[in-house]
């Protein structure tokens, strides 16, 4: 299995630090030239590999840490996203509801990447949060992850365990995965939620 974080501003580094943490390997790119941020991204770990995004977009799971509107940018990367896992880590705040057609953000992403299994995720936590070590005094920091794909939600739900988090499901895009979306100028009530989970 393979992974790749595209974006590489406050959220993608603090996911790249999440890959660097355990050793495992991830691509990280944006739409710029990759050499521009190879320092920084060697800086976090050596398994953090800056590619360009033609190359990271062949990874079997995909961590969309990109700014909402520049998702159809992403999009466009590959003609069929067929076989590939979206993390949708975006955050649709101050964009109307009008303009997502009164569906949730991640629905949007996923009519975007043709194809692709999306999984909302990772993404109701600030970056510096997210960035550092989730285990918390004896427990671990969750994520929340909803999906209308439970093989993909479980797929990425074992990543988030590799990585360290408690992964709690919050079933389909449309209900549980409600919570963890902004509507317009509000957000989901589960975001910047800062929770421990402890066995």
């Amino acid at each position: 299995m393979s992974y790749a974080i595209i974006g590489f501003g406050n959220i993608g580094r603090a996911l790249a630090k999440a890959f660097a943490r355990k050793g495992i390997e991830v691509s990280v790119a944006t739409t710029r030239d990759p050499e521009s941020f190879a320092a920084d991204a060697a800086a976090i770990g050596p398994k953090v590999i800056a590619k360009t995004l033609a190359e990271a977009v062949k990874a079997d799971i995909i961590f969309l840490a990109v700014r909402f509107e520049q998702h159809p940018d992403v999009a466009k990367a590959l003609l069929t996203w067929q076989g590939k896992t979206i993390v949708d880590v975006t955050n649709a705040y101050g964009v109307s509801p009008e303009q997502l057609g009164g569906q949730p953000s991640s629905k949007v992403v996923g009519q975007a990447f043709s194809g692709a299994r999306l999984v909302k995720g990772f993404n109701h936590l600030a970056a510096a949060v997210l960035a550092q070590d989730p285990a918390v005094q004896g427990g671990r920091r969750v994520v929340f992850l909803a999906s209308d794909d439970d093989v993909a939600a479980a797929e990425v739900g074992a990543l988030a365990e590799r990585l360290g988090f408690a992964p709690i499901q919050l079933g389909r895009l449309s209900e549980g995965g409600l919570l963890v979306h902004a509507h317009g100028k509000s957000w989901g009530h589960l975001i910047f939620k800062d929770l421990v989970k402890f066995e």
